[in-house]
């Protein structure tokens, strides 16, 4: 399960190269919302899954920082000139600082997994470096992607101690209608959004990258990680995070040709240890 977790979640790079130039990120993100309820809805009716009663309120909070507050952040950062490789880093952050708030959750991280999570942040500092650059950076990006960071950070730990477990299906739902009436209005505001989707371009390469953000990543990853927080430590399984970029890197290299170099393949090696000297029971 981690490890098809981390392979699925590193796509969500690719698919902003493929998807941003044909949309603004907003609106591709209400778009990619939508498209999941209108996948699980219909799957929701026909299985009578259950609804959380009682929770939903805690399990609407918790989708709106991780799905509407961090891909939001992210992705408007990315469309202002913030680049992949320092927001990359900048989210990496992600596993210390749910490993120092962990007591707020009734967790405790040992000294072996202080170690894993300085080595993983290592790793993924090296295998963005050739990719950071200050170029067309901007005070509104930092504050985007530090805000998409504080975002899926407490976020996760919102969840792990108010609503760990719930059916997968119709929490889904809660969370992203949650999400879309979030981001709804800075659309309409902002990206100009309206009925007929005219700041959209319906190119194959936006179809595909949206579909598989639908199917793959908001269902698919997602359900994935509900699944981890409701089994692991939230320090370990946000450490899984530390995998990303390294497989993001081996991604692009295959698919764009891009620089994939020794030192990146040396911090590759240090996330994989950092993640296990996380994960190790």
């Amino acid at each position: 399960m981690p490890f098809i977790f981390v392979l699925i979640w590193s796509t969500g790079f690719i698919v902003a190269k493929f998807g941003l130039p044909y949309a603004d990120p907003l609106t591709f993100l209400l778009l990619r919302f939508t498209g999941v309820l209108v996948v699980l809805l219909p799957l929701v009716w026909l299985m009578k899954a259950p609804w959380p009663v009682g929770r939903m309120r805690h399990i609407a909070v918790a989708g709106m920082l991780v799905q509407a507050g961090y891909l939001a952040g992210v992705w408007c950062a990315i469309k202002l000139g913030m680049p992949a490789g320092l927001s990359a880093l900048i989210v990496g952050l992600q596993p210390i600082l749910t490993a120092f708030a962990a007591p707020l959750v009734g967790e405790r991280v040992r000294g072996r997994q202080w170690v894993g999570l300085m080595f993983g942040l290592c790793g993924v500092a090296l295998v963005v470096a050739n990719k950071i650059s200050v170029a067309g950076l901007s005070w509104q990006s930092i504050a985007l992607t530090v805000f998409a960071l504080m975002s899926i950070t407490v976020g996760t730990l919102y969840q792990k101690r108010y609503c760990p477990s719930f059916d997968l299906r119709t929490g889904t739902i809660i969370q992203f209608a949650a999400s879309i009436a979030v981001l709804l209005p800075f659309a309409v505001a902002f990206e100009h959004l309206d009925a007929g989707l005219r700041n959209v371009q319906w190119t194959p390469n936006f179809i595909g990258a949206l579909l598989w953000s639908i199917l793959a990543l908001s269902i698919g990853a997602i359900f994935l990680l509900f699944a981890l927080i409701r089994k692991s430590a939230a320090t370990q399984v946000t450490s899984l995070l530390y995998l990303t970029p390294p497989t993001t890197a081996v991604m692009a290299w295959g698919m764009f040709g891009e620089a994939f170099s020794i030192v990146g393949m040396l911090g590759m090696v240090l996330a994989v240890i950092g993640v296990a000297l996380v994960v190790r029971k």
